[in-house]
């Protein structure tokens, strides 16, 4: 049986980086995070993270305090601990950002150590040319906010090894929460199910079909899915969702094709949750 990893890099200390960083470490993982920006800034975000999950009591009886002892933020990659049993990069949604990442990565790490991406739509096989082993390269595709999510989707490539694999998903099922396991596609099978969804939902607000609150609710209400596909858009960012989608219509074509609202909205910043301002009004 596949144990647990005893040292994790995360590459990122954003929201989704510093997800990670967080469940990780109340594993009992030792996690370090690679940040170039603002190194308190991400450390906050991860004991902000830990004092949420003890209001809620899914700490184990362990204080924040504890867990975060075990996070440590550096500035540079190469500051990864080269015994590290996985690194996974959560930079944004740039592909030669991500290359330049992954490269180093691998230059800083045991060939021992898993690397993994959080990317929602690019390609894992066009990541793993930055790799010169694209064995152990596998996306990881937590979903946001990461603590209170149970989905991973775990993206493997023709080159994947198949026990690299096989020690993610005991990983995955370790933090509690569970895997689908798709092959290499753009979107793989959440991003290209949900940017659909979200897309047709700004379309029909563009239309004057119904307002934000109605299309959402009509999902929630109708169709049991715990958040509107307007108000799940805010909540990864519009600018992502914007991202994801012009990637996908470059790659399968114009039905992915962004609404003129979200690059309008995207524009002026009304980006969602992180902005206070998107389809809805967030405290």
């Amino acid at each position: 049986m596949t144990t647990a990893p005893s040292k994790v890099g995360v590459v990122g200390g954003g929201r989704m980086g510093a997800g990670i960083a967080q469940v990780f470490a109340a594993l009992g993982a030792r996690v370090t995070i690679a940040e170039s920006g603002d190194r308190d800034a991400a450390l906050g975000r991860v004991t902000t993270g830990l004092q949420r999950a003890a209001e809620r009591d899914k700490l184990g009886g362990r204080t924040p305090e504890d867990v975060a002892a075990r996070v440590t933020v550096v500035a540079g990659i190469e500051d990864l601990p080269g015994d590290a049993d996985l690194v996974v990069e959560a930079v944004p949604e740039i592909i030669d950002l991500k290359l330049g990442v992954l490269h180093r990565v691998e230059s800083a790490v045991g060939p021992a150590c898993v690397i993994a991406s959080n990317t929602s739509s690019l390609s894992i096989a066009s990541l793993a040319a930055a790799l010169d082993d694209p064995t152990r390269l596998v996306g990881m595709h937590f979903f946001n906010p990461v603590p209170a999510s149970t989905l991973v989707e775990i993206i493997r490539t023709d080159a994947t090894d198949g026990a690299v694999v096989e020690r993610v998903r005991e990983w995955v099922r370790l933090l509690g929460k569970q895997e689908v396991l798709v092959n290499d596609s753009p979107g793989f099978a959440t991003s290209r199910l949900g940017v659909c969804l979200g897309l047709e939902a700004i379309r029909m607000l563009e239309e004057g079909v119904a307002d934000a609150e109605s299309i959402d609710r009509a999902m929630e209400l109708g169709y049991r899915h715990p958040m509107g596909p307007l108000r799940s858009t805010d909540l990864v960012g519009l600018d992502v969702r914007l991202a994801i989608a012009e990637h996908l219509a470059a790659t399968l074509g114009e039905r992915f094709a962004p609404p003129q609202l979200l690059r309008d909205m995207v524009a002026r910043g009304d980006l969602g949750r992180k902005t206070g301002r998107g389809f809805h009004t967030w405290s």
